[in-house]
């Protein structure tokens, strides 16, 4: 059960989110001027540059639980 929660969420984390506003008011406002093929690119790349530290985060928690609860 939990490698199939842990294969759900790991896809859903992949999938892209095209509907998710990931921009700053400066970010929006440059996109909105390019147009509505580089803004979705433009907000696919900020979701993706904060993924990468977001799941560092999570996995470093995750260990950090791990090695608490076993103590």
């Amino acid at each position: 059960m939990k490698k199939l929660l842990f294969l759900i969420m790991i896809i859903a984390l992949l999938l892209p989110c095209s509907d998710l506003l990931a921009q700053c008011s400066l970010c929006t406002k440059t996109a909105q001027q390019l147009g509505e093929g580089p803004a979705k690119g433009l907000n696919n790349g900020i979701l993706m540059l904060a993924f990468t530290p977001l799941a560092l985060m999570a996995f470093l928690g995750w260990r950090w639980w791990r090695s608490q609860r076993a103590n």
